[in-house]
Protein backbone atom coordinates (compact mmCIF):
# COMPACT_ATOMS: atom_id res chain seq x y z
CA UNK A 1 0.00 0.00 0.00
CA UNK A 2 1.07 3.57 -0.67
CA UNK A 3 2.25 5.64 2.50
CA UNK A 4 -0.73 7.50 3.53
CA UNK A 5 0.44 10.76 1.94
CA UNK A 6 0.86 10.05 -1.65
CA UNK A 7 -2.83 8.33 -1.34
CA UNK A 8 -3.73 11.98 -1.78
CA UNK A 9 -3.13 12.92 -5.36
CA UNK A 10 -3.40 16.94 -4.54
CA UNK A 11 -0.68 17.13 -2.28
CA UNK A 12 1.70 16.00 -5.44
CA UNK A 13 0.75 19.50 -7.04
CA UNK A 14 3.37 22.35 -5.23
CA UNK A 15 2.13 25.26 -3.77
CA UNK A 16 4.09 28.97 -4.63
CA UNK A 17 6.73 26.56 -6.24
CA UNK A 18 7.27 24.51 -2.43
CA UNK A 19 6.06 21.27 -1.16
CA UNK A 20 2.77 21.85 0.06
CA UNK A 21 2.18 21.63 3.80
CA UNK A 22 -1.74 21.61 4.04
CA UNK A 23 -2.45 22.46 7.79
CA UNK A 24 -6.16 23.98 7.11
CA UNK A 25 -7.69 20.34 7.67
CA UNK A 26 -10.62 21.49 9.95
CA UNK A 27 -11.75 23.94 7.24
CA UNK A 28 -11.34 21.15 4.87
CA UNK A 29 -9.52 17.90 4.16
CA UNK A 30 -8.12 16.69 1.19
CA UNK A 31 -9.42 13.57 -0.69
CA UNK A 32 -8.05 10.17 -1.01
CA UNK A 33 -7.93 7.87 -4.64
CA UNK A 34 -10.67 5.60 -3.02
CA UNK A 35 -12.74 8.42 -2.46
CA UNK A 36 -12.25 10.01 -5.85
CA UNK A 37 -12.67 6.88 -7.33
CA UNK A 38 -16.27 5.86 -5.87
CA UNK A 39 -17.70 9.10 -6.98
CA UNK A 40 -15.84 8.99 -10.36
CA UNK A 41 -16.82 5.55 -10.78
CA UNK A 42 -20.64 6.78 -9.65
CA UNK A 43 -21.14 9.23 -12.40
CA UNK A 44 -19.47 7.32 -15.15
CA UNK A 45 -21.29 3.95 -14.22
CA UNK A 46 -24.23 4.30 -12.10
CA UNK A 47 -25.76 8.17 -12.53
CA UNK A 48 -30.00 8.25 -11.95
CA UNK A 49 -32.25 9.28 -9.72
CA UNK A 50 -32.43 6.83 -6.75
CA UNK A 51 -36.06 5.57 -5.74
CA UNK A 52 -37.41 7.14 -8.93
CA UNK A 53 -37.03 4.31 -11.48
CA UNK A 54 -37.49 0.72 -12.28
CA UNK A 55 -35.09 0.37 -14.62
CA UNK A 56 -31.40 -1.16 -13.87
CA UNK A 57 -29.35 1.77 -13.73
CA UNK A 58 -31.76 3.63 -11.22
CA UNK A 59 -31.77 0.30 -8.99
CA UNK A 60 -28.08 0.66 -8.74
CA UNK A 61 -28.44 4.05 -8.03
CA UNK A 62 -30.91 3.27 -4.94
CA UNK A 63 -28.67 0.35 -4.06
CA UNK A 64 -25.27 2.65 -3.82
CA UNK A 65 -27.73 5.47 -1.72
CA UNK A 66 -28.89 3.35 0.62
CA UNK A 67 -25.83 1.15 1.30
CA UNK A 68 -24.12 5.03 2.27
CA UNK A 69 -26.74 4.88 4.70
CA UNK A 70 -25.63 1.50 5.99
CA UNK A 71 -22.48 2.57 5.87
CA UNK A 72 -22.93 6.15 7.90
CA UNK A 73 -24.87 3.87 10.27
CA UNK A 74 -22.37 1.65 11.25
CA UNK A 75 -19.64 4.21 11.34
CA UNK A 76 -21.52 5.95 14.31
CA UNK A 77 -23.11 2.97 15.88
CA UNK A 78 -26.92 3.49 14.94
CA UNK A 79 -30.23 2.42 12.55
CA UNK A 80 -30.18 3.28 9.23
CA UNK A 81 -33.62 4.89 9.89
CA UNK A 82 -31.84 7.41 12.14
CA UNK A 83 -29.67 8.42 9.61
CA UNK A 84 -30.67 11.69 7.00
CA UNK A 85 -28.36 13.16 4.51
CA UNK A 86 -28.16 16.32 4.34
CA UNK A 87 -25.32 19.17 2.22
CA UNK A 88 -23.29 19.51 5.55
CA UNK A 89 -23.59 19.73 9.35
CA UNK A 90 -25.33 23.50 9.13
CA UNK A 91 -28.15 22.32 7.25
CA UNK A 92 -28.27 19.38 9.55
CA UNK A 93 -28.04 21.97 12.20
CA UNK A 94 -30.27 24.07 11.03
CA UNK A 95 -32.72 20.96 10.12
CA UNK A 96 -32.81 20.21 14.12
CA UNK A 97 -33.85 23.85 14.93
CA UNK A 98 -36.64 24.48 12.72
CA UNK A 99 -38.16 20.82 13.03
CA UNK A 100 -37.72 20.41 16.82
CA UNK A 101 -36.42 23.34 18.31
CA UNK A 102 -39.62 25.64 16.17
CA UNK A 103 -41.50 22.35 16.95
CA UNK A 104 -40.92 21.79 20.55
CA UNK A 105 -39.69 24.98 22.82
CA UNK A 106 -41.92 27.44 23.95
CA UNK A 107 -41.14 31.14 26.12
CA UNK A 108 -39.59 30.22 29.38
CA UNK A 109 -37.26 27.46 28.04
CA UNK A 110 -34.34 27.56 28.30
CA UNK A 111 -31.20 26.88 25.64
CA UNK A 112 -27.94 26.47 26.42
CA UNK A 113 -24.93 26.22 23.78
CA UNK A 114 -21.19 27.05 24.52
CA UNK A 115 -19.35 30.47 23.64
CA UNK A 116 -17.41 28.75 21.88
CA UNK A 117 -19.66 26.92 19.38
CA UNK A 118 -19.15 27.61 15.52
CA UNK A 119 -21.42 29.88 13.78
CA UNK A 120 -23.65 27.05 12.81
CA UNK A 121 -24.42 25.94 15.66
CA UNK A 122 -25.23 28.94 17.58
CA UNK A 123 -27.25 31.59 14.65
CA UNK A 124 -29.84 28.80 14.43
CA UNK A 125 -30.27 28.47 18.29
CA UNK A 126 -30.66 32.96 18.50
CA UNK A 127 -33.37 32.43 15.44
CA UNK A 128 -35.01 29.47 17.51
CA UNK A 129 -34.70 31.68 21.25
CA UNK A 130 -36.26 34.78 19.22
CA UNK A 131 -39.13 33.19 17.56
CA UNK A 132 -39.99 30.76 20.37
CA UNK A 133 -39.53 33.64 23.13
CA UNK A 134 -37.11 30.86 24.29
CA UNK A 135 -33.78 32.02 26.35
CA UNK A 136 -30.27 31.11 24.99
CA UNK A 137 -27.98 30.48 27.76
CA UNK A 138 -24.08 30.00 27.48
CA UNK A 139 -21.15 27.97 28.78
CA UNK A 140 -18.16 29.80 29.39
CA UNK A 141 -14.54 27.34 29.22
CA UNK A 142 -12.11 28.07 31.49
CA UNK A 143 -8.12 28.53 30.59
CA UNK A 144 -7.41 25.63 29.28
CA UNK A 145 -10.37 25.84 26.88
CA UNK A 146 -12.51 23.12 28.75
CA UNK A 147 -16.05 23.72 29.77
CA UNK A 148 -15.77 22.42 33.98
CA UNK A 149 -18.00 20.16 36.05
CA UNK A 150 -18.92 23.34 38.30
CA UNK A 151 -20.05 25.06 34.76
CA UNK A 152 -22.48 22.76 34.04
CA UNK A 153 -24.26 22.44 37.49
CA UNK A 154 -24.57 26.06 37.40
CA UNK A 155 -25.95 26.33 33.96
CA UNK A 156 -28.01 23.27 33.47
CA UNK A 157 -31.35 23.68 35.57
CA UNK A 158 -34.98 22.18 35.11
CA UNK A 159 -35.67 25.07 32.08
CA UNK A 160 -33.08 23.62 30.32
CA UNK A 161 -34.14 22.19 27.54
CA UNK A 162 -32.04 21.71 24.63
CA UNK A 163 -28.22 21.47 24.72
CA UNK A 164 -26.39 21.90 21.76
CA UNK A 165 -22.79 21.66 22.14
CA UNK A 166 -19.62 20.85 19.96
CA UNK A 167 -17.89 17.24 20.29
CA UNK A 168 -14.58 19.12 19.50
CA UNK A 169 -14.19 23.13 19.22
CA UNK A 170 -13.11 24.23 15.79
CA UNK A 171 -11.08 26.62 17.42
CA UNK A 172 -9.80 25.46 20.71
CA UNK A 173 -9.18 21.30 19.44
CA UNK A 174 -10.87 20.43 23.16
CA UNK A 175 -13.41 17.54 23.54
CA UNK A 176 -16.76 18.66 25.33
CA UNK A 177 -17.57 16.54 28.33
CA UNK A 178 -20.57 15.05 26.46
CA UNK A 179 -21.53 11.93 28.94
CA UNK A 180 -21.38 14.58 31.56
CA UNK A 181 -23.68 16.59 30.18
CA UNK A 182 -26.10 14.15 29.03
CA UNK A 183 -25.88 13.12 31.90
CA UNK A 184 -27.51 16.13 33.53
CA UNK A 185 -30.19 16.79 30.38
CA UNK A 186 -32.03 13.60 31.33
CA UNK A 187 -32.30 15.06 34.86
CA UNK A 188 -33.92 17.47 33.54
CA UNK A 189 -36.00 16.05 30.25
CA UNK A 190 -33.61 18.32 27.79
CA UNK A 191 -32.30 17.21 24.27
CA UNK A 192 -28.67 17.40 23.20
CA UNK A 193 -27.43 17.98 19.71
CA UNK A 194 -23.71 17.11 19.08
CA UNK A 195 -21.91 18.95 16.52
CA UNK A 196 -19.73 16.23 15.50
CA UNK A 197 -17.72 18.27 12.15
CA UNK A 198 -14.56 18.56 14.37
CA UNK A 199 -14.60 15.25 15.68
CA UNK A 200 -15.56 12.91 13.09
CA UNK A 201 -12.13 12.56 11.88
CA UNK A 202 -10.44 12.27 14.49
CA UNK A 203 -12.39 9.84 16.91
CA UNK A 204 -14.79 7.38 16.76
CA UNK A 205 -18.24 8.45 17.04
CA UNK A 206 -20.66 6.28 18.90
CA UNK A 207 -23.52 7.90 19.32
CA UNK A 208 -25.12 5.08 21.41
CA UNK A 209 -22.24 5.28 23.62
CA UNK A 210 -22.55 9.18 24.24
CA UNK A 211 -26.30 8.67 24.50
CA UNK A 212 -27.12 12.17 22.54
CA UNK A 213 -30.41 12.75 20.78
CA UNK A 214 -28.86 14.35 17.79
CA UNK A 215 -25.45 14.50 16.07
CA UNK A 216 -24.27 16.62 12.48
CA UNK A 217 -21.10 16.31 10.22
CA UNK A 218 -20.04 17.23 7.27
CA UNK A 219 -18.37 15.04 5.20
CA UNK A 220 -15.67 17.31 3.97
CA UNK A 221 -13.54 17.48 6.82
CA UNK A 222 -13.05 13.56 6.89
CA UNK A 223 -11.90 13.56 3.26
CA UNK A 224 -14.97 12.94 1.41
CA UNK A 225 -16.67 15.49 -0.71
CA UNK A 226 -18.42 18.57 -0.38
CA UNK A 227 -22.14 18.77 -0.67
CA UNK A 228 -22.45 15.81 1.45
CA UNK A 229 -23.35 15.77 5.48
CA UNK A 230 -25.12 13.43 7.79
CA UNK A 231 -27.49 14.22 10.66
CA UNK A 232 -28.31 11.59 13.52
CA UNK A 233 -31.03 11.64 15.08
CA UNK A 234 -32.94 9.26 17.48
CA UNK A 235 -35.83 7.51 15.91
CA UNK A 236 -38.38 8.26 18.23
CA UNK A 237 -38.02 12.26 17.80
CA UNK A 238 -37.47 12.04 14.23
CA UNK A 239 -40.90 10.68 13.78
CA UNK A 240 -42.20 13.27 15.89
CA UNK A 241 -41.05 15.92 13.61
CA UNK A 242 -42.11 18.06 10.39
CA UNK A 243 -40.36 17.98 7.59
CA UNK A 244 -37.80 20.39 7.26
CA UNK A 245 -38.29 20.79 3.50
CA UNK A 246 -40.93 19.88 1.08
CA UNK A 247 -41.32 18.32 -2.18
CA UNK A 248 -39.52 15.55 -4.18
CA UNK A 249 -38.97 12.37 -2.70
CA UNK A 250 -40.19 13.07 0.84
CA UNK A 251 -43.73 12.60 0.24
CA UNK A 252 -45.71 9.70 0.63
CA UNK A 253 -49.01 11.19 -1.01
CA UNK A 254 -49.87 14.58 -2.64
CA UNK A 255 -53.54 16.02 -3.63
CA UNK A 256 -54.74 18.88 -4.22
CA UNK A 257 -55.17 20.44 -0.64
CA UNK A 258 -53.20 18.11 1.73
CA UNK A 259 -50.18 15.82 1.31
CA UNK A 260 -48.58 13.14 3.73
CA UNK A 261 -45.23 12.53 4.32
CA UNK A 262 -42.81 9.51 3.95
CA UNK A 263 -41.07 7.66 6.81
CA UNK A 264 -38.55 8.68 8.63
CA UNK A 265 -35.63 8.94 7.02
CA UNK A 266 -36.82 10.12 3.79
CA UNK A 267 -39.48 12.69 5.17
CA UNK A 268 -36.26 14.64 5.88
CA UNK A 269 -34.90 13.88 2.37
CA UNK A 270 -36.97 16.43 -0.36
CA UNK A 271 -35.30 16.28 -3.69
CA UNK A 272 -32.67 14.64 -5.53
CA UNK A 273 -30.14 13.05 -3.57
CA UNK A 274 -26.51 13.68 -3.55
CA UNK A 275 -25.98 10.19 -4.42
CA UNK A 276 -22.34 10.71 -5.59
CA UNK A 277 -21.58 12.46 -2.78
CA UNK A 278 -22.63 10.07 -0.43
CA UNK A 279 -20.90 7.27 -2.52
CA UNK A 280 -18.01 8.96 -1.69
CA UNK A 281 -18.92 9.72 1.80
CA UNK A 282 -19.25 5.93 2.37
CA UNK A 283 -15.42 4.96 0.61
CA UNK A 284 -14.17 8.03 3.23
CA UNK A 285 -15.81 5.76 6.40
CA UNK A 286 -14.54 2.55 5.03
CA UNK A 287 -11.14 4.58 4.25
CA UNK A 288 -11.13 6.04 7.93
CA UNK A 289 -12.18 2.43 9.51
CA UNK A 290 -9.36 0.59 6.92
CA UNK A 291 -6.25 2.87 8.64
CA UNK A 292 -8.34 2.31 12.08
CA UNK A 293 -8.49 4.64 15.27
CA UNK A 294 -5.61 3.75 17.03
CA UNK A 295 -3.24 4.34 14.31
CA UNK A 296 -4.97 7.75 13.67
CA UNK A 297 -4.96 8.93 17.37
CA UNK A 298 -0.96 8.10 17.86
CA UNK A 299 -0.24 9.69 15.03
CA UNK A 300 -2.13 12.66 15.29
CA UNK A 301 -1.31 12.99 18.95
CA UNK A 302 2.60 12.63 18.11
CA UNK A 303 2.34 15.43 15.61
CA UNK A 304 0.33 18.19 18.28
CA UNK A 305 3.03 17.11 20.54
CA UNK A 306 5.38 18.13 18.30
CA UNK A 307 3.19 21.20 17.41
CA UNK A 308 2.51 22.23 20.89
CA UNK A 309 5.85 21.67 22.27
CA UNK A 310 7.69 23.62 19.06
CA UNK A 311 5.13 26.87 19.66
CA UNK A 312 5.50 26.90 23.38
CA UNK A 313 9.31 27.56 23.04
CA UNK A 314 8.73 30.69 21.27
CA UNK A 315 8.12 33.55 23.24
CA UNK A 316 6.33 35.52 20.98
CA UNK A 317 3.47 32.99 20.62
CA UNK A 318 0.69 32.70 22.60
CA UNK A 319 -1.44 29.48 22.42
CA UNK A 320 -5.62 29.35 23.04
CA UNK A 321 -6.67 26.85 25.20
CA UNK A 322 -4.80 24.00 26.60
CA UNK A 323 -1.00 23.48 25.80
CA UNK A 324 -1.48 19.72 26.66
CA UNK A 325 -1.19 17.68 23.87
CA UNK A 326 -3.73 14.97 25.27
CA UNK A 327 -6.51 17.37 25.10
CA UNK A 328 -6.41 18.65 22.16
CA UNK A 329 -8.07 16.97 18.68
CA UNK A 330 -6.35 18.04 15.84
CA UNK A 331 -6.63 21.64 16.22
CA UNK A 332 -3.85 25.08 17.42
CA UNK A 333 -4.98 28.48 17.38
CA UNK A 334 -2.18 31.13 18.30
CA UNK A 335 -1.12 34.51 17.90
CA UNK A 336 2.55 35.81 17.04
CA UNK A 337 3.29 38.89 19.08
CA UNK A 338 2.56 42.43 16.69
CA UNK A 339 1.78 40.18 13.50
CA UNK A 340 -1.69 40.36 12.33
CA UNK A 341 -2.56 36.27 11.78
CA UNK A 342 -3.41 37.22 8.00
CA UNK A 343 0.00 38.26 7.93
CA UNK A 344 1.33 35.21 9.53
CA UNK A 345 -1.10 33.30 7.02
CA UNK A 346 0.30 34.82 4.46
CA UNK A 347 4.13 34.69 5.08
CA UNK A 348 3.30 31.10 5.28
CA UNK A 349 1.75 30.72 2.47
CA UNK A 350 4.91 32.26 0.66
CA UNK A 351 6.67 28.88 1.84
CA UNK A 352 4.09 26.22 0.71
CA UNK A 353 2.05 26.15 3.92
CA UNK A 354 -1.93 26.67 4.35
CA UNK A 355 -3.38 27.83 7.53
CA UNK A 356 -6.70 29.67 8.34
CA UNK A 357 -6.15 32.84 9.84
CA UNK A 358 -9.77 34.92 10.74
CA UNK A 359 -12.55 34.66 13.36
CA UNK A 360 -13.31 30.84 12.53
CA UNK A 361 -16.71 31.25 12.64
CA UNK A 362 -17.05 31.79 16.52
CA UNK A 363 -16.95 35.08 16.57
CA UNK A 364 -18.78 35.04 20.23
CA UNK A 365 -15.44 33.35 20.98
CA UNK A 366 -13.07 35.73 19.84
CA UNK A 367 -14.96 38.15 21.58
CA UNK A 368 -14.18 36.09 25.27
CA UNK A 369 -10.57 35.40 24.23
CA UNK A 370 -10.57 39.09 23.54
CA UNK A 371 -9.02 38.93 20.10
CA UNK A 372 -10.39 40.04 16.59
CA UNK A 373 -9.30 36.49 14.99
CA UNK A 374 -6.45 34.34 15.24
CA UNK A 375 -4.27 31.70 13.69
CA UNK A 376 -5.45 28.07 13.06
CA UNK A 377 -3.20 25.06 11.91
CA UNK A 378 -5.23 21.86 12.03
CA UNK A 379 -3.92 18.58 11.08
CA UNK A 380 -4.75 15.34 9.45
CA UNK A 381 -3.72 11.78 8.65
CA UNK A 382 -2.11 12.94 5.99
CA UNK A 383 0.60 15.18 7.72
CA UNK A 384 4.19 14.43 8.65
CA UNK A 385 6.59 14.92 11.21
CA UNK A 386 8.61 17.05 8.23
CA UNK A 387 5.21 19.13 7.42
CA UNK A 388 4.98 20.41 11.54
CA UNK A 389 9.25 21.00 11.50
CA UNK A 390 8.82 23.25 8.12
CA UNK A 391 5.60 25.14 9.74
CA UNK A 392 7.72 25.62 12.96
CA UNK A 393 10.94 26.82 11.13
CA UNK A 394 9.03 29.39 8.52
CA UNK A 395 6.97 30.68 11.83
CA UNK A 396 10.36 31.79 13.29
CA UNK A 397 10.78 33.86 10.39
CA UNK A 398 7.74 35.81 11.01
CA UNK A 399 8.73 38.58 12.93
CA UNK A 400 11.34 38.99 11.11
CA UNK A 401 9.72 39.18 7.77
CA UNK A 402 7.67 42.12 9.51
CA UNK A 403 10.78 44.31 10.68
CA UNK A 404 10.96 42.86 13.91
CA UNK A 405 14.38 41.24 13.62
CA UNK A 406 13.75 38.27 15.88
Amino acid sequence: MKPIRDQFPILAVPENGKRLIYLDNAATSFKPLSVLKAVDDYYRMDNANPHRGVYTLGVRSTDIHENARQTAARFVNAGPEEIIFTQNATEALNLIAYSYGMEFLKAGDEILISVAEHHSNLVPWQRVAKLTGSKLVYLYPGPDGRITEEELDQKINPRTRLIAIAHVSNVLGTEAPVKSIVRRARLCGAAVVLDCAQSVSHMPLDVKDLGVDFAAFSGHKMYAPMGIGVLYGKKELLEKMPPFLSGGDMIASVHEQTASYAEVPRRFEAGTRNVGGEAGLAAAMEYITSIGWETIRNHEHALMDQALKGLNALPYVTIYGSTDSRDRFGVISFNVEGVHPHDTATILDSEGIAVRAGHHCAQPLMEYLGIGSCVRASIAIYNTEEDISVFLNSLKQVRRWMGYGA
